[in-house]
């Protein structure tokens, strides 16, 4: 059956709040879609499209692939459980949509919205960040359904890659993501000295306020937050964790005089008193930067 497996175009901003909101605009690249089946006794696997290519594997009738491209006339590329090569057409049935256990894929983007189905108009049910490997068990005209923490849902195919590496522990993870979530809420609420509520927040009223939200009671200076949890160093940070600023000129003798929230891909939420606002910074700014004092993982 030489099935043309259609791919779907999203030209757009892809945008959303949840434990998984999307604060990037995102141009979607074409969406792989679809899944086969062997008809033959035994398929060849091959290195290249060609007969004459090395044999890589060798796959039983009934046997499950997922589509990588319709690479020539008469071939498509293919993954089977974790190897990628090339098949002939005439011995595989393909559909854009099916269930089956395709392996574990990568995450690719930042905050990228899991769906209760395979639409952008679906509504939003979680939140996964750059590096999260879930189980792959099924497509959808685009989508991949994906199966991680007890949880289903549909992930658009360009912002995750097939990968050999296990599967992501989502314990603390999830936890992170709904906090990141329910922190950028407040996006654009106003600076207020000494503020710790949804009409106003200081930075330390800001981070507190988020973390008692979901039952993480801490301290209500940047300084004092510095002694709860553990420490963490900056190239294990999560999202979810407390990051700290150390500004000799307001700190004075104190070990932090600023606190936020990092959301993941080297950046921050926090109340800030120069951009009068909640907001999102990076870590690498020249202020930030230069003054980062620490992290903390609470959960």
């Amino acid at each position: 059956m030489n099935f043309s497996v259609s791919k779907l175009m999203l030209a757009g901003a892809v945008t959303g709040v949840l434990v998984c909101a999307m604060t990037t605009t995102a141009l979607a690249a074409d969406l792989t879609a679809g899944v086969g089946t062997v008809t033959a006794s035994a398929l060849k696997l091959r290195a290249e499209a060609s007969t004459s290519s090395a044999c890589l594997s060798l796959l039983p009738k009934g046997a499950v692939v997922l589509l990588e491209d319709e690479a020539a006339d008469g071939w498509y590329k293919v993954t089977y459980e974790g190897e990628t090569g090339y098949i002939s057409s005439d011995y595989i049935t393909f559909s854009a949509t099916g269930s089956a256990d395709l392996g574990n894929g990568m995450v690719t983007g930042n905050s990228v919205n899991i769906r209760s189905a395979a639409s952008t108009d679906a509504s939003r049910v979680d939140m996964l960040d750059e590096g999260c490997v879930v189980k792959i068990v099924g497509v959808d005209n685009g989508w991949y359904k994906i199966s991680y923490n007890d949880k289903t849902g549909y992930i658009r195919s360009d912002y995750m890659e097939l990968t050999d590496e296990p599967l992501t522990s989502f314990t603390a993870s999830a936890k992170g993501s709904e906090i990141v979530s329910y922190a950028k809420q407040f996006l654009g609420v106003r600076y207020v000295y000494g503020g710790s509520s949804s009409s106003g927040f200081d930075c330390s009223g800001f981070t507190s306020y988020v973390m008692k939200h979901f039952g993480y009671n801490i301290p209500r200076t940047a300084s004092t937050q510095m002694n709860v949890g553990t420490s963490v160093s900056k190239s294990a940070l999560q999202a979810g964790d407390l990051v700290f600023f150390r500004d000799p000129s307001i700190a004075g003798s104190k070990p932090a005089s600023h606190v936020g929230i990092y959301i993941g891909n080297n950046q921050f939420i926090h109340a800030s008193s120069g951009g009068g606002q909640v907001q999102i910074d990076s870590l690498s700014s020249s202020y930030y930067g230069r003054y980062y004092a620490g992290a903390r993982h609470i959960i």
